[in-house]
């Protein structure tokens, strides 16, 4: 028997999930959580076969609950069902080790055939995003050492900062609330040796040679 947790803080979407894994005699939902607190208390405590995770929760991020997940209990694959399609969302997929990254979008037969894939140790990522993330994490020893101090999310979020986009855009853009946002952005700051966000701009686009 396969068991399934599933984080999603919309009630109808996760009994939509539910009611269509549960077609399948082999799978069975053991839990849900509509945030990133209950989900993490709970999935430890039922320790699934499959999490399936929302990107954007009203607490914080699936991405992030996916990265605490999977350092916690590695025995408990985890499935990034979201309705945004995004290439910083699948790269930060990447990096916090989920198994897939699907769309809600999803036809039915293919949600289900996903979870089989995931839960037989296959991924759903595509080989370029994992090749790009083992770039980004090989070369962090050759950078500037200021930029090499950034966490992962850190950096995204730098690198969008550059990109002249808000905290409030970053966060949808991430999945993120914009109070964290706001919060990463000022210990980024601080990292940096900087106060001001259009300092940090300067300093990403000196970086990567972009046109000031």
């Amino acid at each position: 028997m396969v068991t399934i947790f599933l984080v999603d803080d919309h009630e109808v979407v996760r009994r939509g999930i539910a009611g269509v894994l549960e077609t399948q005699p082999d799978f069975t939902i053991v839990g849900e959580a509509g945030t990133v607190r209950d989900a993490s208390a709970r999935i430890a405590a039922t320790l699934p076969d499959l999490a399936i995770l929302d990107v954007r929760l009203p607490d914080g991020s699936g991405i992030d609950l996916c990265r605490h997940v999977r350092q916690e209990h590695p025995d408990v694959r985890c499935l990034i069902l979201t309705a945004f399609d995004d290439d910083d969302a699948v790269m930060a997929a990447v990096l916090a080790d989920a198994a897939g990254y699907l769309l809600k979008s999803v036809r039915t037969v293919d949600l289900v055939n996903s979870v089989r894939t995931v839960v037989t140790g296959g991924k759903l990522l595509h080989p370029a995003a994992r090749m790009q993330a083992t770039r980004v994490l090989r070369t962090a020893s050759a950078e500037d050492p200021r930029f090499g101090s950034l966490s992962l999310r850190e950096r995204q979020i730098l690198s969008l900062i550059a990109d002249a986009l808000t905290n409030r855009q970053i966060g949808e853009r991430l999945g993120l609330a914009e109070k964290t946002v706001k919060n990463y952005v000022s210990t980024m700051l601080s990292k940096l040796g900087l106060d001001h966000r259009t300092q940090a701009a300067v300093f990403e686009i000196e970086r990567t040679g972009g046109p000031l």
